[in-house]
């Protein structure tokens, strides 16, 4: 077999702007969203306290999809990142089809994230219409992204450290409440994990359910790959990146799950409709519908936020191998993809 001559994509006209802090957030504010906050009620009701293998089994599959992914970045990188491997490995079309489909992809994403952040937004704030705080949403995170890659990375390393840091808050509730330590709440130990059914009520048919549930939640680990092209030294911040990246990531997912599954029972019919707002009611903590709405809704941001830095990229890396309009290689002084990123966001 013989390998087909392919113009590598460049990063030509683009400013390696980003450290490797702002994008190890990055990976993690991608992969920590609603699909954890709310979505993983679902996976609960599927799986019971099995659930945790399936987050398991779904980490592992992504820390050695990423790996391999980085080993390519760290020898090629690229804005166009698995699109222009794909054309390299298997030709124009693969790398067309793959890029295409993905920036399709993270437009609509974009579209659901800015409605149901402007959903929760008009519930609290009845005076205002949803349409109106999904205009606010697009337009401001638009500028964002036009105001150059640097200003893009602070923005989005404080909307993950927000996001972080209430996952860590959740965890330190959750552990001091297994144990006994949270004042006025009785010990809840961790029999919830083999009451009410054991721990895999459902069985294997569960878990593997629950797994294509889980599967959705990881999605967003892949914007390192597409933002360390415009790092300072990919070669050697990726490998770094995605070990940092992935092993929080099994350790916020796996651990804030075992809190929950092992605090109420998981057949409890508050966890789909918000796990951790369940938990946190559960334990008496006040203000907890005001908080976890505030948190989703910069969870859903700041997702929104990378999807449509990553758009505004891939849109790029495809017009530079000739599969987009040339138009979408303009960027500006800031070295920011000008129509590529408004492109993205009048597709939404």
């Amino acid at each position: 077999m013989h390998s087909v001559p392919i113009t590598t994509t460049t990063t030509r006209g683009l400013h390696r702007g980003l450290t490797r802090r702002q994008i190890s957030m990055m990976g993690l504010g991608g992969a920590i969203g609603a699909g954890l906050f709310v979505g993983s009620g679902q996976a609960i009701g599927m799986a019971g306290p099995a659930v945790l293998i399936s987050y398991l089994v779904a980490g592992g599959i992504v820390v050695l999809v990423m790996a391999m992914l980085a080993e390519m970045v760290a020898a090629r990188p690229s804005s166009g990142a698995f699109s222009s491997y794909a054309q390299r490995a298997m030709g124009r079309s693969a790398g067309s089809a793959v890029g295409w489909l993905y920036w399709i992809q993270l437009v609509v994403v974009i579209a659901a994230e800015a409605t149901g952040a402007a959903g929760i937004v008009a519930a609290r704030m009845p005076g205002i219409p949803a349409w109106v705080w999904v205009l606010v949403f697009v337009v401001a995170l638009t500028a964002v992204n036009l105001f150059g890659v640097r200003n893009y990375g602070r923005f989005e390393f404080w909307f993950a450290a927000i996001k972080v840091a209430a996952i860590i808050a959740f965890l330190v509730v959750g552990v001091a409440a297994i144990v006994g330590l949270f004042p006025g709440v009785p010990a809840t130990g961790i029999g919830n994990l083999v009451d009410n059914g054991g721990f895999s009520p459902n069985g294997v048919a569960g878990v593997a359910a629950a797994l294509l549930v889980v599967m959705f939640a990881f999605g967003g680990t892949e914007v390192v790959a597409i933002a360390a092209a415009e790092s300072d030294d990919p070669a050697r911040n990726i490998r770094r990146i995605v070990r940092e990246v992935l092993v929080r990531i099994l350790i916020f997912y796996v651990g804030s799950l075992f809190v929950i599954v092992a605090v109420l029972p998981w057949n409890d019919p508050a966890i789909a409709d918000g796990p951790f707002s369940a938990v946190l009611e559960t334990l008496r903590v006040p203000g907890v519908g005001l908080v976890m709405d505030l948190i989703v809704v910069i969870a859903l941001l700041s997702a929104m936020n990378a999807n449509i830095y990553g758009a505004s990229r891939m849109a790029f890396s495809l017009g530079e191998r000739g599969l987009a309009p040339t138009a979408a290689t303009r960027t500006t002084a800031k070295g920011v993809p000008v129509v590529a990123v408004l492109a993205s966001d009048v597709s939404v």
